[in-house]
């Protein structure tokens, strides 16, 4: 695969950088285990961020990418601080691909781009990405407000495009792998199963949640703000109450305040906690470290593909 040529990678698979989960130390197993490394800033000030390239740094040798949701204020400062530090794969989300590609570009560097329709993943390849992360609406997290799901969007996007395509979204196990390659996607990005893992900087009580969850236990909530795959909590219950009142941006941004991620993830109010998983939540029954993961994921590919019916 050429993107896995130009990602220095063995392994199919882009461990998703999510706030308050995605640190240097479980960038570096990934990296380690043959998967793309990514460092998820849109939790971290650029000091913070250059604390865990630098651990990420000290624990592999090997390729390494941060994740900047283009949303945040300190965007900026965080690709300074990643370029600074000799990072050259950028992940870049939630804003226009245009913001800082060819910046980027023009550093030597490589840039995806997560799109959740074919005509962003055009606008993307207009504005010169390397290739485009299309991810379904069963990811956990910020996600599109059109709701394509990750079998209907990835061939569109495949057809759409002539820049390598990353399938995201319900990816949770060498199954999904295997079908998300046989839609035409190069590699993976997945995101929810790696929180169940020893290296990732989720609280344990976000783990323990995660393996008991059941596949119901998710759902794309504040589409009137910035559209979010919540967990079924009591944050939860709060903004879907508030939505069924007819509440407005305004009141939707309120209830939700300032830290509720972090309150949740980091630090392990289950209740009152933002609580961002993918719909795969329910497939997720153990905690493992990222090697024991990356090589089961790898088997069940080979089995998934191996026991394919001939016709």
């Amino acid at each position: 695969m050429k993107l896995m040529q130009t990602l220095q990678i063995s392994r199919p698979i882009i461990q998703a950088g999510m706030v308050w989960v995605s640190g240097g130390k479980l960038a570096a197993a990934a990296a380690n285990a043959g998967c793309l490394g990514v460092i998820g800033a849109g939790s971290m000030k650029p000091e913070l961020l250059r604390e865990h390239i630098l651990k990420a740094q000290s624990l592999t040798s090997k390729s390494l990418a941060v994740n900047v949701p283009l949303l945040y204020e300190k965007s900026e400062e965080q690709v300074q601080t990643a370029l600074d530090l000799g990072l050259k794969i950028f992940i870049t989300s939630a804003g226009s691909p245009k913001k800082f590609t060819s910046m980027l570009k023009s550093a030597g560097c490589t840039v995806l781009h997560v799109v959740s329709t074919p005509e962003l993943a055009l606008k993307c390849e207009d504005a010169g990405v390397d290739a485009v992360i299309a991810e379904g609406f069963e990811a956990g997290g910020h996600n599109g407000r059109d709701e394509l799901t990750t079998m209907a969007l990835i061939p569109q996007v495949v057809d759409a495009v002539k820049i390598p395509v990353v399938a995201a979204g319900g990816i949770g196990d060498g199954r999904a792998i295997a079908a998300a390659l046989s839609l035409g996607a190069e590699c993976v990005q997945m995101g929810t199963r790696f929180i169940a893992t020893h290296e990732a900087s989720a609280h344990d009580n976000f783990k323990q949640v995660l393996v008991q969850a059941q596949a119901t236990d998710t759902m794309l909530m504040m589409k009137r703000s910035v559209p979010v795959r919540l967990f079924k909590n009591k944050f939860y219950e709060q903004i879907k109450a508030a939505e069924e009142s007819c509440a407005d941006k305004t009141q939707l941004e309120a209830i939700l305040g300032r830290g509720r991620a972090k309150l949740g993830m980091l630090e392990g109010n289950m209740d009152e906690g933002e609580i961002e998983i993918g719909q795969i939540a329910g497939l997720v029954r153990d905690i493992v470290s990222v090697k024991e993961l990356v090589d089961r994921l790898m088997v069940e590919y080979h089995q998934t593909i191996k026991e394919l019916p001939k016709f």
